[in-house]
């Protein structure tokens, strides 16, 4: 059985062992030791990286009892090896692993919520919980957790003998068998855990909670600790104070700011509503019965269109077109009253570079090239069409 020497406090950096077995694996060679400082993929923290005597290590798994490296080389069994442990990946692991614990532990005391899924990733630690919590509970257990950040407390890491196991109450994810080894934070966390720590709470730096969102019945929590934290708080004051800008609002007023826009925001687009009901009905007053009907009409978004379309459609009980330049070239809707548009929206889409299509009553889409002339001239073209 390999030696855990990453279960040791501090956890090295640099070790010496002896390779206890090679052999070839799909993606190179597995390599054991008689004692390792690379922890291994578990209990929702990735691998340890590194090399043994200058050989990159690329994965480091557990198989039963033993402890695999991945080497791109072979490494003849009986060789001392030199081990060099990537110590910023260490270190970012460690702030992640120990800040959830101390953030999983505040949640348990104050509200109960047991951690169900946790995972180091890219760029966040993911919390899947077993509670619902509101956005004012996840507020007052990061700060609580913040604040064991800065009590510096000692993390002791350790197995008990099975009597002192059996007085203590710990969080765990499942029934264990056999030793367990426990991590404790005074205060905040006692929990059975198989990863790797800091040694104090103080070098976790800060935890901050980036979102939060209702998963099976609890909440899923993206969090990042120490080093991670920086980069999404730089980049919500960059925006904070970029929004304070636009909105001529000093930084704490920037959120009435925001919701007094989006309330007049709200009225115009109700105002607007109401001007694009009236031009509809203007436009469709004069449409006469049987007859093909196009009208360009500037302003008028894609669903104002569609609008505009089926009341001269209803109107003139014939083909009707509705046009309004856009952005991206002419937007169009066409519809035909009992018969089927789509083949006459293919044609126009054919003849001026268009896109889109519908059902057989209504299409819409865009036409990136064609004056508003030529098109009008094309829709009175199918006006004496066999098909219309």
């Amino acid at each position: 059985m390999t030696r855990k020497l990453y279960e040791e406090t501090p956890a090295p950096l640099a070790f010496t062992a002896r390779v206890t077995g090679c052999e070839p694996d799909q993606k190179g060679y597995r390599v054991t030791l008689d004692a390792t400082g690379f922890f291994p993929e578990g209990g929702g923290q990735p691998w340890d990286l590194g090399t043994l005597n200058g050989i990159p290590v690329t994965a480091v798994v557990v198989q039963g009892e033993e402890i695999y490296h991945l080497l791109p080389q072979p490494l003849e069994p009986g060789t001392p090896v030199e081990g060099i442990i990537d110590g910023e990946r260490r270190l970012d692991h460690c702030q992640q692993h120990t800040g959830e614990h101390i953030l999983s532990g505040t949640l348990h005391r104050l509200f109960g919520a047991n951690n169900v899924g946790f995972h180091i990733g890219q760029p966040y630690v993911r919390m899947d919980l077993d509670l619902p919590l509101t956005t004012e509970q996840l507020a007052q257990a990061e700060a609580q957790a913040n604040t064991v950040i800065r009590r510096d407390e000692p993390v002791k890491v350790w197995y008990p003998d099975p009597e002192e196991l059996e007085a203590l109450e710990y969080r765990s994810k499942k029934a264990l068998e056999g030793p367990v080894r426990l991590v404790e934070i005074p205060g905040a966390d006692r929990c059975a855990c198989c990863g790797t720590h800091l040694e104090r709470t103080g070098m976790v730096g800060i935890i901050k909670i980036i979102s939060a969102q209702n998963y099976k019945g609890g909440v899923r929590l993206e969090v990042a600790c120490g080093g991670r934290a920086i980069p999404p708080i730089q980049d919500w004051y960059r925006q904070i104070t970029a929004l304070s800008g636009l909105l001529s609002a000093k930084v704490p007023a920037v959120e009435q700011a925001a919701r007094r826009m989006a309330g007049e925001n709200q009225e115009l687009k109700g105002q607007l509503a109401q001007l694009t009901a009236l031009l509809i009905e203007a436009q469709a007053r004069d449409a006469l019965p049987g007859t093909v009907q196009v009208r360009f009409c500037e302003g008028l978004n894609p669903d104002g269109l569609r609008r505009l379309c089926l009341a001269l459609a209803q109107r003139s009980g014939a083909l009707s077109g509705a046009f309004a330049a856009g952005a991206q070239g002419t937007h169009y809707a066409l519809a035909l009253p009992g018969g089927d548009v789509r083949p006459l929206a293919a044609g126009l889409n054919q003849r001026f570079s268009g896109r889109g299509g519908g059902t057989p009553n209504l299409c819409q889409g865009c036409l990136t090239q064609g004056t508003p002339q030529a098109i009008k001239e094309y829709m009175e073209e199918l006006s004496h069409a066999d098909a219309i």
